[in-house]
């Protein structure tokens, strides 16, 4: 037997020749070889001819489907066993392949069989050329995939039950962070001491943020790459709603330029802005002034980015961020901690129009605006310290 894609041929010789026309195989000869090199395929597999009766079967296919060779032989493929292969698709797809000289390719059947049961079956099948006779022939094998789909079932319905554990979890974290974060209000309301009562805010918003984080987290799915900006703003606007104070109104900007984050990343930079904001908040504004502004703002590259948080207020919310104070402050050790996850490095620049704290991963780019120390208003000829976007402004 010999492979043949093409739509004619010249009829070969009484036999098989090497080039200098000196015969090594008769053709009395070649069926038996023929069929024992078809018995050595591990797979099942049948000749058909034109009509697509079952010239053949090699012993994987009597052994697979438990059929004598003599039961199935000149029989229609259509025909044997229950039915199972009477298919209309099927039919079609198998009378293309002779007179079309087409190639059938990984046509998956399921049914049930006699004995063994219901099982998926992958078939292929491609015309050859029949010496003897000049007739074509067609091969059509038969790969078992049951244990292979049963294993994809598993692993899908695995990963299914995965994302409603997890899903599951994320909400019961929610739930309890929103009732820590309510059991610490209700308690800086009824404590005596100011001083006890500043703690438990400032624990209330710790809480608060991380809440924030998990939240807008949620709205990604899992393990795909987080846009920066949207993920940014929506964080912008819970702080706003959590740390808002009607005696200092506070405009909270995001000015996010492309950048994507893994989930891992994406928390390490939201709880950083979340700290750099709250201590803006806190300590920037302390004169009369009527407003203030802080500016989250990201830059990135291929390989580098850039998040810095700067303030127009007067206060010196950077001292509370110095590296080489004896007794860092709780927001120094949270920031370093979460840059040292990150691999990156953190600047903080204070001039008289206000703070910056920069967080740089990588190699600052030429193209990056200078950093400032300062957050211009919109309209005061500020310099920002990224293009906007358009992005979203609360007021805090």
């Amino acid at each position: 037997m010999e492979t043949s894609n093409y739509r004619s041929r010249s009829r070969p010789g009484a036999a098989l020749a090497w080039p200098n026309n000196q015969p090594f195989i008769d053709l009395d000869e070649a069926h038996p070889l023929a069929q024992a090199i078809v018995d050595t395929i591990r797979d099942p597999l049948l000749v058909l001819d034109q009509d697509l009766r079952v010239v053949t079967a090699n012993r994987a296919f009597d052994q697979t489907f438990r059929m004598n060779r003599q039961d199935i032989q000149g029989r229609p493929v259509y025909g044997l066993g229950d039915g199972q292969w009477d298919i209309p698709e099927l039919r079609l797809l198998l009378k293309d392949v002779a007179p079309q000289h087409a190639v059938m390719e990984a046509y998956e059947v399921e049914r049930d069989f006699p004995i063994i049961g219901r099982r998926s079956m992958l078939l292929s099948a491609r015309e050859v050329f029949n010496q003897r006779n000049s007739r074509n022939l067609i091969l059509l094998t038969f790969e078992d995939i049951t244990d292979r789909r049963a294993a994809e079932c598993e692993i899908t319905e695995l990963l299914q039950q995965k994302e409603t554990l997890l899903q599951e979890m994320q909400h019961r974290v929610a739930n309890s962070l929103q009732i820590i974060a309510s059991i610490l209000l209700l308690k800086a309301r009824t404590v005596q001491s100011e001083e006890t009562r500043l703690h438990l805010r400032d624990a209330h918003q710790r809480v608060m943020s991380v809440a924030a984080v998990q939240q807008q987290l949620l709205a990604s799915s899992h393990g795909e790459a987080i846009e920066i900006g949207p993920y940014l703003s929506r964080l912008s606007e819970a702080l706003a709603a959590s740390i808002g104070d009607d005696n200092r109104p506070v405009s909270l900007k995001i000015q996010a330029e492309g950048g994507t984050a893994s989930s891992a990343e994406a928390v390490s930079i939201g709880l950083i802005v979340t700290e750099l904001v709250i201590n803006a908040f806190k300590h920037a504004f302390v004169d009369d002034r009527a407003t203030g502004l802080i500016v989250v703002a990201y830059e990135a590259t291929e390989a580098s980015w850039r998040l810095a948080v700067s303030d127009d207020g007067s206060g010196t919310p950077g001292d509370h961020l110095k590296l080489d104070k004896p007794t860092p402050g709780l927001g120094t050790i949270i920031v370093e901690a979460l840059a040292k996850q990150l691999d990156a490095r953190v600047e903080v620049i204070r001039n008289p129009q206000g703070t910056t704290v920069s967080i740089t991963h990588g190699t600052s780019d030429p193209a990056w605006p200078s950093l400032t120390g300062s957050a211009s208003l919109p309209g005061s000829g500020g310099r920002w310290l990224a293009k906007s976007n358009g992005g979203s402004v609360g007021t805090v």
